[in-house]
């Protein structure tokens, strides 16, 4: 039988799942970006047309470094965040170039990755707590996601949610743009176990899953040690879900003038160990995450016998 496009890229995703019990994902873009000479306040997602080198450097050492899955430069990239750089017009040529990026660099490692178009948080309150409409965030979310996949992602990853009102927003958006391209979505929890919103593991696995997400979890937050016990919550509801721990790297501090992040390679590789033996199975780093953080992830997780096929 011959399959369609979007069942090729479902299968991917699947493949993935089926023939690895832990699959590694990538860090920070953001930290990276700074680092290559991205001034604070300029939009890391125009870097995507003035500097795809810089952008591709960054994809080519998360694959390096073992990532299975690589997040396009795109976080931000939707007409609300735009705005406020002036870049509204560009959504579409933001997306497509940087799911090109990821896709280029995928495709030169011998195709050993998938390619995740990053879908971010509007940037607004959705109403009645603010004025944007749910319309017009699955409007967003749509164009969004219209212009990752015509770059040639094989999933979107939506990250960074508080709200599962705009989660589910941006899944309906993703769906009015295909229907079953493959979906991971992760909220970010705080100290106390909910979301900014309220929002707790729970509500987050049961709602998250109906509306048809592969895999959930966490990602950003203020540190591994945080998310531990979201994992195990999750696990312990839904133990079949493939669930993803992607915290940051632990808690910002100022330093000579730029953004550091305290948690170390070696800290954060024990508590990928941990959180898979809570039942994680994607795992990578956010916000101060480096390739150094995911080799030492790769390396411990393989050296903890949770090996990769």
């Amino acid at each position: 039988m011959l399959l369609l496009p979007t069942e090729v890229v479902m299968n991917k995703l699947q493949a993935l799942l089926e023939r690895s019990h832990v699959i590694l994902a990538d860090g920070a873009m953001g930290t990276m970006l700074f680092d290559a000479g991205l001034d604070s306040g300029d939009s890391p997602q125009a870097w995507n047309v003035t500097h795809p080198e810089r952008v591709r450097a960054v994809h080519r050492a998360y694959l390096d470094a073992g990532s299975q899955i690589i997040l396009s430069n795109t976080f931000g990239s939707n007409r609300f965040r735009l705005t406020r750089h002036n870049l509204q017009s560009q959504v579409a040529e933001l997306n497509r170039a940087g799911a090109a990026l990821v896709r280029a660099e995928v495709d030169n490692a011998g195709g050993r990755a998938l390619v995740a178009g990053d879908v971010g948080p509007s940037g607004e309150l959705l109403a009645p707590l603010g004025q944007l409409s749910f319309a017009d965030a699955v409007d967003a979310f749509t164009e969004q996601a219209a212009a990752l996949l015509a770059g040639g992602v094989d999933l979107i990853w939506i990250e960074t949610m508080s709200s599962l009102q705009e989660v589910q927003a941006a899944i309906e958006g993703v769906r009015r743009s295909s229907a079953d391209v493959p979906i991971i979505a992760t909220m970010t929890f705080e100290k106390h176990g909910r979301t900014m919103m309220g929002v707790s593991p729970q509500q987050a696995v049961n709602s998250l899953t109906d509306w048809g997400a592969s895999a959930v979890g966490g990602n950003c937050g203020t540190g591994p040690k945080e998310l531990l016990p979201v994992i195990q919550t999750m696990h312990g509801l839904a133990p079949a879900l493939a669930l993803v721990f992607k915290p940051n790297a632990g808690v910002p501090e100022l330093v000579d003038g730029k953004t550091r992040y305290n948690a170390t390679a070696e800290s954060m590789a024990g508590c990928a160990l941990e959180a898979v033996r809570e039942g994680a199975r994607v795992i990578g780093a956010c916000c101060g995450g480096t390739p150094a953080h995911i080799r030492a992830m790769r390396d411990e997780l393989i050296g903890g016998a949770i090996t990769q096929a």
